[in-house]
């Protein structure tokens, strides 16, 4: 368990490079995001995702959100990004929004480019998409500060990136656009009435 304070604006090289190598080895590497303070862990891995389900005392069943650093990952796991989801990404990406999707070989997928110089600096460093549910145990509130994530966790982590008070402090907002017809998952950092709007 290590904690290290890091820039919000202009993240040390170093200390992202480090939390990029403990993600890719199978770490959980807690940082910042706009809206809350994530816990992440390599969705590519199994164990870390196993891992990950332990710590925050999560049904292995329940899938999460990945994160990305580029639009272009997601093409990674739809067949297509749908019109609308199309819509969403130009007007609130990157941002505090989760758009949930049709994945190829059936189901929906989750996926969030954040609007955190910490995130992306992490996100693009280790170069894979990242399951980042908030750091916190299940059920708990999500932790808007590094102190909050240690107080939360006690150490069920390898490396935290601490920047301070998150921006937003609230959720990212969560949609979905399945059949290509938008519903509101979760209310968070966008209010709903502000994503009808924009895309109307």
């Amino acid at each position: 368990m290590t904690v290290v304070s890091v820039s919000p604006n202009a993240p040390q090289p170093e200390l992202i490079a480090e939390a990029a190598r403990l993600l890719c080895e199978g770490g959980l590497v807690a940082f910042p995001t706009e809206t809350v303070y994530g816990l992440g862990a390599d969705a590519t891995n199994p164990e870390a995702i196993a891992r990950l389900n332990q710590v925050k005392g999560r049904l292995p069943e329940k899938p999460y959100s990945l994160h990305l650093a580029d639009v272009a990952q997601v093409e990674e796991f739809v067949e297509a990004i749908p019109p609308l989801a199309q819509r969403h990404i130009k007007a609130f990406w990157p941002g505090p929004q989760t758009i949930v999707m049709p994945a190829k070989g059936g189901g929906t997928v989750g996926f969030r480019l954040p609007n955190h110089p910490v995130a992306l600096a992490l996100l693009r460093q280790c170069g894979r998409v990242v399951a980042a549910p908030s750091a916190n145990r299940s059920g708990s509130p999500p932790p808007t500060d590094g102190k909050e994530v240690v107080a939360a966790l006690n150490g069920a982590y390898d490396y935290l990136l601490d920047a301070g008070p998150t921006p937003l402090g609230r959720e990212s907002t969560v949609v979905s656009v399945a059949n290509d017809h938008l519903d509101i998952l979760r209310e968070g950092a966008i209010p709903v009435k502000v994503l009808e709007e924009a895309v109307a």
